[in-house]
């Protein structure tokens, strides 16, 4: 009989071969995350200061900075690296997935569903992040949509994790502290922020429509 793999996710006889322990603990790595996104975000707000733009478009600005180098970095590493969980080296990003993957093991476990879902994200989503970035701060036309499509896409993608976790049984966190900061907390930005902008988006591409359709009519009147 093969002995369970010496790893702490759930389910216990999740198969992972030459498994490595982390190397930072939790606290180091949800700090050097924080201090990078708060670096991130505090360049992009000074930068952004200097545009003739609202505040509302700077704070967006950073959001978009925010999510689209965490999609291409941290979730296209994810995506890319599929024996993460046998990094002896203590590199970084090894050891964030190593350590939410207590929160979801399916991560450690190369799920289909989550991997094809990351990829999208990573390949797809984080580039459009950043040309939304550029969108705003040059004005451009296609900005709303572009902000609209993107905050779909991300709530689609974050509904498609949740839902096909309930489906599958819901049981993938070592315990009940990690279900809730790492499945829930690490994730739910990604449902009540993107549907926000979408509805924002959507009144502006409304309102532009409404004003075009009322120069359309007069122009014809004339």
């Amino acid at each position: 009989m093969m002995a369970m793999e010496a790893h702490p996710y759930v389910p216990r006889d999740l198969h992972l071969p030459d498994y490595a322990p982390c190397f930072l603990s939790m606290s180091n790595i949800v700090s050097v995350f924080a201090f990078s996104s708060l670096l991130l975000v505090t360049l992009i707000w000074i930068v952004s200061g200097r545009l003739k733009i609202s505040k509302v478009d700077r704070v967006l600005m950073c959001w978009w900075a925010f999510t689209g180098l965490t999609h291409i970095i941290l979730e296209g590493y994810f995506v890319f690296s599929p024996e993460f969980f046998k990094d002896k080296t203590g590199f970084y990003l090894a050891e964030v997935w190593k350590e939410y993957s207590k929160g979801d093991s399916r991560y450690a476990g190369r799920d289909a569903g989550v991997v094809t879902v990351e990829g999208i994200t990573s390949v797809l989503e984080g580039p459009a992040c950043l040309l939304a970035v550029y969108a705003i701060s040059a004005g451009k036309s296609y900005s709303y949509i572009l902000q609209f499509a993107i905050s779909l896409g991300q709530l689609y993608g974050t509904i498609v994790y949740y839902i096909t976790a309930i489906l599958e049984g819901d049981n993938f966190s070592t315990n009940t502290f990690y279900y809730y900061a790492y499945y829930i907390g690490a994730n739910v930005s990604w449902l009540v922020i993107p549907s926000i902008i979408a509805i924002r988006c959507w009144r502006k591409i409304c309102a532009a429509l409404r004003v075009q359709g009322g120069q359309t009519k007069k122009a014809k009147v004339r």
